[in-house]
């Protein structure tokens, strides 16, 4: 149940994430800033974990869900612009 809860977690914190962090190298398309949300959610539950902040059967809640898909959006952006700006 805790990998079915990061998911649907990841998938509303994607969509937060897009609203709180606009921009022109993140991703325009539903379905990739939804993953980029999950993804975040699964890399907040990590570093979490490692931190000593979750156990180890817990999740990452929707602020840290959140606050990992901005990081991952983020990142995404920086990766974005850089091959753009290659092209």
């Amino acid at each position: 149940m805790g990998l079915l809860w990061t998911i649907i977690i990841g998938f509303v914190a994607g969509v937060i994430a897009k609203f709180i962090m606009p921009g022109d190298n993140e991703p325009s398309g539903f379905i990739l800033t939804t993953i980029l949300g999950i993804v975040g959610a699964f890399v907040a539950t990590y570093l979490g974990q490692a931190l000593g902040w979750y156990r180890a059967e817990e999740g990452a809640g929707l602020i840290g869900a959140v606050v990992g898909a901005i990081i991952v959006l983020f990142v995404y952006g920086l990766i974005a612009g850089r091959q753009r700006r290659a092209i």
